[in-house]
């Protein structure tokens, strides 16, 4: 296991790069060497490498290859006529704490590979001859994390064929083109993106921001996504879970959504939960671009909130089996829009949802998926709330009657809706967000507060139906 320098102002390939007094000057003396397992090739604090680094070799599973940096100052900087780093059927390889900008081609280019980690690298500008950022085609387990990518030509970020991918904690801006994402996994599986801030909103024409093209095992959960045509696309998934996610600023066609499912290809167990959709056109949008038979099986929409959107908070006008339920929608926000035949066929049904006034107070929709089947009101009668909303509850967020659940006399508030309670009238803490009922429910009598259910019906709703909200305090729900 060997560490070599490498230091494009004090070095030369003449030295044995192996100490931080005798470094190499280039990328060039690098690959020379056979690297083996456990090598490290650093490269100089304050350096400018003005070529592309090729990766030959591989590491191992317990001793990769990696490729960082040493010594005080700027990151490295990677500049190339070509790709920043490239590299075929090379495995078991971590990039990190580097800085790759001003590339005519992708910043990370990696095909036929296998356990990658790219970490606190900044990408900035590349794709200036050929679209591309960080690229990895055909392969397993690819990490990329604490990473930034502002200011590409193309995807931001771009997989395809690749079992076992992790995104978690990186900001990508402004990925540019009409074909552009920040974003796109393709015939992808086992998929986590967690924690990303994923933002469009000054990209020059962009497609959308997340788009996974025949997804299978995929989860989506507390990320910030904002801006282009679309917020997620996920359109012909298997076991996709979306929840928790903060989906605005998207909008430029008539389809735009946050949340699109069903179109190229079969489409099976959705679970979208849990998100504040908001500033949009279109909510979850279950559609096609034709009429295509395609399968739409098992689509579960629960627990998200739906704020100032032009359109409708649900469209579904293409068959498909599911439901929608127990979600928090504005009053300016039309509930629905399902196709009349799909409303007669009992496939897709719509209940127990809650419309939020303008100004109301707000209890998340945690409050009502943590408590059982048969809740009583306050005023005796029984409520058909739906179960399992609150076993998927507590699947995804461990203990219902903890964190994001509600114990007696307190709600606690889910961190994604921070600012729509705010909007709608409750303050909020530090930490959990936790508030005493007491200060929702102000007098004895509740102050109005109401529960309402929204039946199926035409695709409008009224206005006149006062403050609606729901809070649960000594097993009742008011």
């Amino acid at each position: 296991m060997t560490i070599y320098y490498v230091n494009s102002v004090t070095g030369a390939n003449t030295n044995a790069g192996t100490t931080e007094d005798a470094p190499f000057a280039s990328f060039s003396a690098v690959e020379s060497l056979k690297l083996q397992p456990g090598d490290s090739v650093l490269l100089a604090a304050g350096s400018v490498f003005n070529d592309q680094l090729d990766l030959k070799y591989s590491g191992t599973v317990d001793a990769p290859i990696t490729i960082g940096s040493y010594g005080v100052g700027d990151a490295p900087v990677i500049h190339s006529p070509n790709d920043g780093i490239h590299s075929l059927y090379a495995s078991n390889i971590v990039i990190e704490d580097i800085t790759i900008s001003d590339t005519a081609g992708a910043a990370i280019y990696a095909g036929y590979v296998s356990n990658w980690t790219v970490r606190n690298v900044e990408v900035d500008h590349t794709g200036l001859s050929k679209s591309g950022s960080i690229t990895f085609r055909t392969g397993s387990n690819i990490t990329i994390e604490n990473s930034t990518i502002n200011d590409v030509n193309g995807d931001g970020i771009w997989i395809e064929k690749i079992t076992g991918v992790t995104l978690l904690n990186n900001t990508v801006t402004n990925a540019h083109g009409t074909a552009a994402d920040a974003v796109q996994l393709n015939d992808s599986s086992n998929i986590v993106i967690s924690g990303n801030h994923l933002d469009q909103t000054g990209a020059v024409t962009p497609k959308g921001v997340l788009t996974l093209v025949r997804p299978v095992d995929a989860v989506i959960e507390g990320n910030t996504i904002i801006g282009g045509g679309f917020g997620i696309s996920a359109q012909a998934g298997t076991n996709v879970a979306i929840h928790d996610n903060d989906i605005s600023g998207y909008g430029g066609y008539s389809w735009s959504y946050a949340v699109g499912l069903g179109d190229q290809g079969d489409t099976r167990n959705y679970d979208i939960s849990g998100n504040y959709i908001h500033d949009g056109a279109w909510g979850v949008s279950v559609s096609a671009a034709g009429t295509t038979t395609y399968v739409r099986e098992d689509i579960d929409i629960y627990g998200n909130f739906f704020d100032d959107l032009t359109q409708a908070a649900l469209k579904v006008d293409r068959p498909a089996s599911g439901s929608f339920h127990d979600n928090f929608i504005a009053s300016d926000v039309t509930p629905y829009s399902i196709s009349p035949s799909i409303i007669a066929a009992g496939t897709f049904p719509v209940s127990d949802n809650t419309i939020v006034e303008e100004g109301a107070t707000l209890a998340s929709a945690d409050s009502l998926v943590a408590a059982d089947a048969g809740l009583t009101s306050h005023d005796g009668s029984t409520l058909n709330f739906d179960k399992t909303a609150s076993d998927k509850s507590a699947v995804h967020h461990d203990d219902p009657v903890g964190e994001n659940g509600v114990s007696d006399g307190t709600l606690l508030l889910r961190h994604f809706a921070k600012a729509a309670f705010e909007k709608h009238g409750l303050p909020l803490g530090n930490g959990d967000h936790t508030t005493e009922v007491a200060d929702l429910a102000g007098p004895e009598n509740g102050s109005g507060l109401s529960h309402h259910e929204i039946e199926p019906q035409p695709l409008h709703h009224s206005h006149a139906d006062g403050p609606i909200v729901s809070i649960l305090q000594d097993d009742l729900l008011y």
